[in-house]
């Protein structure tokens, strides 16, 4: 029997040093010349999911709480959970769990495969967004994790800041995977000055954990 072979939306001009087969996806590891920083690392095999309850404050999906304010987030467990609206959350297993499955329950939809998922990680992070969005980062008002939903080069999407903390700083960033060729080639050309690279998993695990 042949294995279904799961395919990525992000493509990089880089090349890949250490990869893994996981859950039928290919992961990038480490890729050659990643660099000083900032990095931007593939994501879009970390199961993603949204769910959707009326009374969200009495559910704890995955066993973690929901944020209370709209646009506010959690990370808990390795899950980040992101308060979109009054009964709608998304929830991004993005430390480990790449093989947590869609809950046996009403509510759950799995967006894995129908979005793209990216990380940019270091100091310039926001010097690059700013060019690429009037989206406040920054916002002194917000404190993080926190999630923004709006345009990102001209595209809808989720974006997370989970640190602004000088070379630790960073944001994930979700949107339809058919904007996944046109979304990395605007964040790479946006990063260029920056000496933005293309970095495998390794650099988000070791960044995660830092956290």
């Amino acid at each position: 029997m042949k294995d279904i072979q799961r395919v990525s939306p992000v493509v990089f001009k880089a090349t890949p040093l250490k990869t893994e087969k996981r859950n039928n996806w290919e992961v990038v590891m480490e890729y050659s010349g990643e660099g000083e920083g900032p990095y931007l690392v593939d994501l879009s095999h970390k199961p993603r999911f949204d769910f959707q309850d009326a009374d969200l404050a009495a559910r704890k999906p995955f066993g973690i709480r929901i944020p209370e304010i709209y646009g506010g987030s959690a990370l808990e467990n390795g899950v980040l959970a992101n308060r979109m609206n009054r009964t709608q959350v998304s929830l991004y297993c993005i430390d480990g769990q790449d093989n947590t499955v869609i809950p046996d329950e009403p509510g759950f939809t799995d967006v894995t495969e129908s979005t793209m998922f990216v990380a940019l990680i270091g100091k310039e992070v926001f010097s690059i967004c700013e060019k690429l969005t009037a989206l406040d980062f920054l916002d002194p008002q917000r404190k993080t994790p926190f999630l923004f939903q709006g345009p990102f080069s001209h595209v809808p999407c989720q974006m997370v800041t989970l640190s602004r903390d000088g070379d630790s700083s960073g944001i994930v960033l979700t949107c339809s995977r058919g904007y996944g060729r046109d979304m990395i080639h605007a964040v790479i050309n946006a990063g260029e000055e920056f000496n933005l690279k293309p970095a495998g998993e390794n650099r988000f695990t070791k960044w995660i954990k830092s956290l």
